[in-house]
């Protein structure tokens, strides 16, 4: 009978344990299956923040954005990650992490003991799972957020492995002074990769999470040196390594080795960024990081020169004219001076004065004039909408009749205001003008009125380089390139040819411009190099654009907050920069000269060509023929006129009516109303050249 009481017995607490086990199974399958309901944050399944380096066209390093306004990060993949940085991080955070299932409970009791004896957390209770969580979706800090965590911890428990939850963990750490995740991390402060940490800094490492300032090694190395201790204790007692290497690591000194971070055009790699979008990093521009340093040191140096002259900033962007691509832009000589260094003058729009006339000299010899036409350079008033408008010379002075050669050569204003009357008005040269690519010419041809053959619209650097690179491709077009990853534009035809060929021509004729330029100024090249300069109003800005078959270069100087320069010029600001750079190009990367296109008469070519051969020197100012107009308004009725020959004579000059003598070391003429003779003779060889001028009185 007792036999039959105890079977009983038995057979009853059998099904009491049955049925509760089979409820403990239900309720732990209801809650398995609850928490697939559970959401997890977005931000888990998207991948980590990377930082955008950007590269020259070489794959040398210009600078690295980056990842987010938190700071800088490269993510590891999980097989990159060391066991010995895993091993730490866990001994530092959550050693119990490979056996719980998303939440320790152990640690979780022990800190809700510490809040009822102490009425706050004194430890923590957050598994790395945990963690995570708060890491991909950060919320205030209170019990409802706590209960959501553990839950999303345990459902991301279900997805995702272990090694994953701790990879994607050690990606989203802050490890102090803007390095976010265990790889970037490692290169900041050890100049190595994540997986070729040593024990110590990888304890070293794993101690910084916890409080990031505070242990900061740069400023605290031995509260950093404390908690490294600490872990490698752990470690220990962990059994992950031995006690020898416990003290071996201890023993170690620690070697921060911090690697500078590339920094280079700044001002370049701004714009880059805004194409680069979501582009794979490292992304290679199109720029030459040599040849960037390079034009850099030229153009600081030119500036130290012309400190005097209240002369602070300045820009130089080169393209490439066969890609497009842009191999140097220089947007200031000191990104990091409190003088507009942040300012970048190659996008900035300024006035480019003179700068423009090429193009309209394009239009008429694309219509039929020749460089040989005769153009008006003497005082003309032409009628505008808002009245009369009479242009000035930049010298005060008026030549008479020019050919067109010399009057772009010498960038006269009268000759290009009167032919862009001709040509059909301002609304001609606009629509060329955006043709070309110029994006700031925005307001209507009635609105720039004649002043637009003169420069009076503002435009960026970088865009008119881009414009003179057109000519520089005989009329072919084609977008500027910043990313070797942008397509080489198809070339769209925007001029003639021939027309191009004849700026080009006339761009890199010394003496077609010696008359307001001198023989030997910074356009002068021992090859042959296209050059224009340009100066706006009250002389706030100056230019120099210059170009080969191979090359457009662009320089701007001028100051940030738009003050005025004290006497400088395009050819005496600029042109010394566009002439360092151009020879810097032609001793790297050799420059050429354009063939004659097709179907262009040699006759009308270049005609001071034609005389070289009848004498070995001749007259180049004044040219005979040549009308001065003398204005009262000047001192001393305007001065005087240079007199100059080519440079293989050493001449001396003479008159029956005009004092000839010197001034600043230059043969000068000193005007007086009248027909005027003025004769050279070379005293090497007695050889005399007679020409006439006339002067008269506005």
């Amino acid at each position: 009978m007792k036999i039959v009481k105890r079977a009983a017995r038995w057979l009853f607490r059998a099904r009491i344990f049955g049925g509760g086990l089979v409820g403990l199974l239900l309720v732990l399958t209801a809650g398995e299956l609850s928490l697939r309901l559970i959401a997890l944050p977005d931000a888990l399944f998207e991948d980590p923040p990377r930082n955008v380096e950007l590269q020259d066209h070489a794959g040398r390093p210009l600078l690295t954005r980056p990842a987010t306004e938190a700071g800088y990060a490269v993510p590891v993949v999980e097989a990159a990650l060391p066991k010995v940085l895993c091993d730490a991080t866990l001994a530092a955070e959550d050693k119990r992490f490979r056996d719980h299932s998303g939440v320790d409970w152990r640690a979780t009791l022990r800190a809700a003991a510490s809040v009822v004896r102490h009425g706050r957390f004194t430890s923590g209770g957050s598994t790395i799972t945990q963690q995570l969580i708060k890491l991909a979706e950060p919320r205030p800090r209170i019990f409802r957020t706590k209960v959501l965590e553990a839950l999303q911890a345990m459902r991301l428990e279900q997805v995702w492995g272990k090694e994953r939850i701790l990879c994607e963990y050690l990606n989203r750490l802050d490890y102090g002074n803007r390095q976010i995740g265990c790889d970037q991390a490692a290169r900041f402060y050890f100049g190595k990769p994540v997986h070729q940490l040593g024990l110590g800094e990888a304890a070293l490492l794993a101690g910084l999470p916890q409080r990031p300032s505070w242990l900061n090694p740069l400023h605290h190395l031995d509260r950093a040196l404390g908690r490294r201790q600490w872990i490698l204790d752990r470690m220990g007692i962990n059994g992950v390594v031995s006690e020898a290497e416990v003290r071996r690591a201890k023993a170690d000194p620690v070697k921060l080795a911090l690697a500078p971070r590339a920094f280079n055009a700044p001002h370049f790699t701004d714009l880059a960024l805004t194409l680069a979008g979501r582009e794979t990093s490292p992304v290679r521009t199109t720029l030459d990081l040599e040849t960037q340093r390079e034009v850099r040191r030229i153009l600081r140096n030119r500036l130290i020169g012309l400190r005097e002259h209240n002369v602070r900033n300045g820009a130089v962007v080169v393209i490439e004219n066969a890609s497009g691509a842009v191999r140097a832009l220089v947007g200031s000589p000191d990104f990091f001076s409190s003088d507009g260094g942040r300012i970048n003058g190659a996008w900035i729009p300024r006035s480019p004065g003179s700068a423009l006339k090429p193009f309209l000299y394009s239009l008429a010899l694309e219509r039929g004039w020749s460089p040989e036409s005769v153009l008006r350079d003497e005082p003309t008033d032409f009628p505008t909408p808002s009245g009369l408008y009479r242009p000035a010379n930049y010298d005060r002075r008026f030549m008479g009749p020019v050919r067109l050669r010399e009057a772009l050569a010498n960038s006269r204003n009268v000759p290009a205001v009167g032919l862009l009357s001709e040509l059909g008005g301002p609304e001609v040269l606009r629509r060329r003008l955006h043709e070309l690519g110029l994006a700031t010419i925005t307001r209507s041809a009635e609105y720039y009125g004649p002043g637009l053959a003169l420069g009076n619209a503002e435009v960026r650097l970088l865009e008119l380089v881009n414009a003179y690179a057109c000519l520089a491709r005989l009329g072919g077009y084609r977008p500027y390139r910043l990313l070797e990853t942008q397509p080489v534009g198809e070339v769209e035809v925007v001029g003639d040819p021939r027309a191009a060929w004849r700026i080009a021509d006339i761009l890199s004729d010394n003496e077609a411009r010696a008359y307001a330029f001198g023989y030997d100024s910074p356009l002068r090249f021992g090859f042959q190099v296209a050059c224009k300069t340009g100066t706006s109003s009250d002389f706030r800005d100056n230019w120099a654009l210059g170009y080969t078959p191979e090359f457009t270069v662009g320089v701007w100087v001028g100051n940030a907050d738009a003050s005025p320069m004290r006497n400088v010029s395009g050819v005496t600001g600029a042109g010394p920069v566009l002439h360092g750079v151009f020879e810097y190009l032609h001793g790297r990367f050799g420059t050429g000269w354009f063939q004659r296109p097709p179907g262009l008469d040699p006759r009308m070519v270049r005609v001071t060509e034609a005389h070289e051969g009848e004498s070995p020197w001749k007259i180049l100012t004044p040219m005979d023929g040549t009308v001065f107009y003398l204005d009262g308004d000047l001192p001393q009725e305007g001065g005087v006129i240079p007199l100059r020959a080519t440079s293989s004579a050493r001449v001396r000059w003479r008159s029956e009516s005009l004092d000839c003598g010197e001034e600043d070391g230059e043969a000068v003429a000193r005007l007086a109303p009248g027909e005027h003779q003025l004769t050279a003779t070379d005293e090497t060889t007695g050889e005399s050249r007679a020409i006439r001028i006339m002067v008269k009185r506005l």
